[in-house]
């Protein structure tokens, strides 16, 4: 090949490379802006980044919607926190905090109450849609207590003095309460309080020196106070459990009879 013609040819690859209109030039070139600006004015492909304004096109509001139902919709899904906006409608956002706080887990009036005083909720709002919850039977301080008193009683091993702190806590008190407290006898709080030591004494003190036993007797009494039994019984219930796995040590000790 002549020596002109490669040097032209040299020349106009490098002039490509420079203005883009090679094939990869062009390539590269139609990426990273031709081909995605088309798109965008097209409306197809991948859509513009950035917040598009409320209410535009087919976004959270709709052509039917309104910025009170984007609201207590929010709500609903669990999203954003604080005060009200200011143009929400307060009672459709109260209904959304209570049916989302019910449906994550049971909770009574008070609870529901400090929930809605805690995203602003004026008083009579909150006030008027408690009662309607009531009305359908979703808010029932009577069947929570009774559940809580039987689901704590059961997995946590609670005394019935620590129950009661528990329902107080959560703004139930009087007949309620102790109806719900009614369903622990004396004997089965006895029996919880049993089984809870046996389950916590460590078998290494069996057997030891008086100092030894005397230390772990303080540890099961402190532990079934903060379970809320009275110290009466735990001492009680702990010496019997004590007692009777020092004996039963002794009897796996003793020689067999037959020899």
């Amino acid at each position: 090949m002549p020596f002109g013609q490669n040097n032209g040819s040299r020349s106009g690859l490098n002039s490509r490379r420079k203005s883009g209109a090679g094939s990869d030039g062009t390539t590269a070139h139609r990426t990273s802006g031709g081909w995605n600006a088309g798109e965008r004015k097209s409306g197809s492909g991948r859509k513009p980044r950035g917040r598009q304004p409320a209410g535009a096109g087919s976004g959270a509001i709709g052509s039917s919607g309104s910025a009170s139902e984007v609201s207590a919709g929010k709500d609903a899904a669990g999203s954003g926190g604080g005060a009200l906006a200011p143009d929400a409608d307060p009672y459709a956002t109260a209904r959304s905090i209570v049916l989302r706080q019910l449906t994550l887990a049971p909770k009574s009036r008070h609870q529901l109450a400090s929930k809605l005083a805690e995203r602003d909720v004026p008083a009579e709002v909150a006030v008027a849609v408690l009662d309607r919850f009531e009305e359908v039977q979703l808010i029932d301080d009577a069947e929570f207590a009774m559940m809580w008193v039987r689901s704590r009683a059961a997995t946590r091993s609670l005394a019935r003095s620590a129950l009661k702190r528990e329902l107080a806590e959560k703004g139930i008190h009087g007949e309620i309460a102790e109806e719900a407290l009614s369903q622990v006898s004396d004997d089965e709080e006895r029996d919880a309080a049993e089984q809870l030591v046996r389950r916590k004494h460590r078998p290494a003190a069996t057997g030891a020196d008086r100092a030894t036993l005397d230390k772990e007797t303080r540890r099961l009494v402190s532990m079934l106070g903060r379970k809320g039994y009275s110290p009466s019984l735990a001492f009680g219930v702990v010496k019997s459990v004590l007692d009777d796995v020092a004996a039963g040590a002794a009897d796996d000790d003793a020689e067999p009879d037959f020899l």
